[in-house]
Order: structure tokens, then sequence, then C-alpha cells
């Protein structure tokens, strides 16, 4: 084509968008018209499975034919998701015949319209058009991707976002969309320990934030990778005990969102995993404070995972229970049914219980598990110091003790130990 195409963007929600086809390219195409709000209509003989899921779920209506100039009717947009040059050209040509911008996957020069190369950030798209050349396009798309992902090209502004919570918090990320200069609170899950394993979500958030409150086991490289203004509040160093800690680090989140900073409480593995982060959430909502809650990859089930464990099997455990072991089972305070456990037949994984693993191994025994069920500790999982000892039931707190496993660490009781052949990095003599 010789001219320079027209950039736009266009606003389809509630409006209707035609794609033909039912193939992979329409399997591509069809979310983000329905993340733009469009009401899709696809019309396909066939569809690959996971169009008909979007039909099934009521968020695409399908007709199940081949494609009629009639179809067109109507449409604000016409989506060509056919290899055969001769039916996508009489869709565009009923496209073009009604003046309805067409987007043909098979001809691009064929086509009133293209569609970009697209990456999403928070409240930023930025779309990139190649000349014609898609693979020029997605080039330049990424190294932006990049630049965003990384911090070093940093939007500011409002976070459109998807609140992931229920109640009076559920409204949070709506609520920021009319007062774009309001102070707000992520609770973001930072992962079990490599800086990798954070999600693209958090890493976002993460770019974006004026303070950021951080615990102790967040990966240091996500630290690293702030802003030289950022205000970093180490919430590990936070004095008094554990209750009036929470208190401060609920006081410093309130008090800088509602100064109007975007405040990250990032916290190790998942905020909702004997992370406080329904305490937090419950003190920004009293204060009238906006919050969004961004999930961690969770230590309890990727550090056995990375050391060869996997927490269920086919024909080996049908459920796994994850409990703390921070209180000792004959503690007034502690919350777990012991004796419970015990019973089941499953998987047992236990956090921060490293202190107490004498104490829960033989409360374990006394109401029934045997001695001889297989037992792992994971120390540091996900990182490089990462260290795997195995053993029994029976014996895993003398071995943990001997081979001065420390925290960071989790234990996992159950068949599931012996399920794949170790890997990683292992104690000797396990």
């Amino acid at each position: 084509m010789g001219a320079n195409p027209y950039p736009l963007g266009l606003l389809l929600a509630g409006h209707r968008v035609l794609v033909v086809g039912g193939g992979a390219v329409a399997t591509r195409r069809v979310p983000a018209l329905l993340d733009a709000g469009a009401l899709v209509e696809v019309v396909a003989p066939e569809l690959t499975p996971a169009l008909r899921a979007q039909v099934d779920a009521g968020r695409v209506r399908w007709t199940a034919r081949p494609f009629e100039p009639a179809d067109v009717d109507g449409a604000w947009l016409v989506q060509v998701a056919v290899d055969d040059p001769v039916a996508a050209e009489a869709v565009s040509a009923a496209a073009l015949e009604r003046r309805v911008f067409c987007v043909r996957a098979d001809d691009r020069n064929a086509a009133t319209a293209w569609t970009p190369a697209v990456v999403r950030h928070g409240a930023v798209t930025v779309a990139v058009l190649g000349g014609g050349d898609p693979h020029r396009a997605v080039t330049v798309r990424d190294a932006i991707r990049d630049r965003l992902a990384d911090g070093t090209l940093v939007s500011k502004g409002p976070l459109l976002s998807d609140s992931v919570v229920e109640g009076p918090l559920a409204n949070a990320d709506r609520a920021e969309r009319d007062r774009p200069n309001g102070g707000r609170v992520a609770l973001v899950g930072s992962g079990p320990g490599d800086p990798e394993l954070i999600t693209v979500k958090g890493r976002r958030l993460l770019a974006e934030a004026d303070v950021v409150v951080a615990d102790r086991l967040v990966p240091g490289l996500l630290l690293d990778e702030l802003r030289p203004d950022v205000e970093l509040v180490d919430a590990s160093k936070i004095p008094y005990g554990p209750a009036r800690a929470q208190e401060e680090i609920n006081r410093i989140l309130v008090e800088r969102a509602q100064a109007g900073a975007f405040v990250v409480r990032l916290k190790g593995g998942d905020p909702y995993v004997f992370g406080r982060g329904g305490e937090e959430a419950l003190a920004c909502a009293a204060a009238g404070v906006p919050v969004t809650v961004v999930p961690g990859v969770t230590s309890s089930i990727a550090a056995p995972a990375l050391a060869g464990i996997p927490v269920t099997h086919r024909g080996v455990a049908h459920e796994f229970t994850v409990v703390s072991g921070h209180v000792a089972p004959d503690d007034p305070a502690s919350l777990v049914d012991w004796a419970a456990l015990a019973r089941m037949r499953g998987t047992v994984v236990v956090l921060m219980g490293l202190k107490n693993l004498a104490a829960i191994a033989a409360t374990l025994l006394a109401h029934g598990r045997e001695p001889g069920t297989p037992a792992a500790v994971v120390q540091e999982g996900t990182t490089g110091a990462q260290r795997t000892l195995r053993a029994t039931l029976g014996t895993v707190a003398d071995a943990a003790g001997t081979a001065r496993i420390r925290p960071p660490a989790v234990v996992v009781i159950g068949n599931v130990v012996g399920t794949l052949p170790p890997v990683g990095s292992t104690t000797p003599g396990d």
C-alpha cells in the first residue's frame, strides 16, 4: 500500500464485531476484542476448543455455517480469519460494499485495516505498525514492552487494573478512575524467592510505585530495580513486637496513600498465604484507601516443585493441605487440627515450621501417621541457595538438625516426596 495508515484506537464496547473463521487466527484475535468490550460474533462451520469455551461461557455468539454477505450488516468491524483467499475476498468485498473496515489475516494489502503489534501496560496500550512488515512491528513492540517491564520506561498515571477482591475492596480500581490524583495501595506477592517468579502485573506495579514497603523475604533484585526516587520502607526493621509492627505497617500504608502516593506492599510468596495481607487490606478499606491485590506464587507449591516434588500426583495424592507451623501443636494458640491431618492420606505442606518440626512430626506420629511416610525439607526454594533434604516422618526432624537446615524452609510430608527422582541441590546423605 502506498499511503501511510492512519492510526486510530477503536472504542468497540457494546458494538458488534464480526469474526469470520473459527481456527487459530480467530482464537488469537477474539480475546482482545472481548477485552475491548465488543459484541463478538463468529461465523464458521467449526470452532477450536478455546473458541467453543468462549461460546459456552456466553461471551461469544457463534453462527455455525459458512459466511454469507448479510453477516456484515450491523458490524462495526470485520476480522477475516480464514486462509482461503477466495473466501477471504468474498468477506472483504461484502465489508467494502457496506463501508465497514475489514482486517484480513491472509492478505494485509487487500485489507482496509491492519491489526498492530500490541503491548498493554496497565492503562497504557502501545500499538506498533511496521509499514506492512509484522516482524518489524513485533521487534519494536517487544523493545518497548521490555522497557516498560523493567521500569526504564515508566508510565505514571492512574492505575486501571482488575480488582480481585470482594466486598468493600472490590471497586478499588474503578474508584481510581474517578480520582486520578488519589493515593492507592497494591498488595503484591513477590513469589517464593526467584525474582523472575513475580507476576507480570506485580512487576509492572512495582515499576510505578512511589513507596515500597517490603518484607524480609522479597527477592532483593526486585528492590535493586526501583527508581532512585522511590521511598523504600524495610518492614522487617520496624520495631515493636509482631502486633505493634503490623499496626505500624498499616499506618504507613494508609498515611502514604492518603498523602497521594502509590504504595506497593511487597510481600514474599502470596499476600494472603500467611502473609497478613488481609489485615492490611482491611486497614486500607477502613481508611477509604483503594486496594489492588496481586496474587503471588506461593512457596508452599513452588519450593517442592523445584525440588522435584509435586504436591499432588495421579494415584498418589488427591489433596494437599498447607498449614502454618509457627505455633507448636500443643500451644493453645494453634488453630491446626493436627489429629485430622494425621488421618488424611494426602500431602501436608508446613510453612514456618522448622523450629517446631520435632513437635509437629511427633504429633502426626502420635495420631497415626506412619513413621516411614516420606518427608522432605526444602530450604530457600527457587533461589540459588536452595537445598533439599529427603527423609521420613520419623527421622526428618533429626536429619534437618544434623544438616543445619535453616529458614526459610518448606516441609513436605506424604508419598509424593518419592514420586519423582531428586532434582537440584540436595544435602549429603539424603
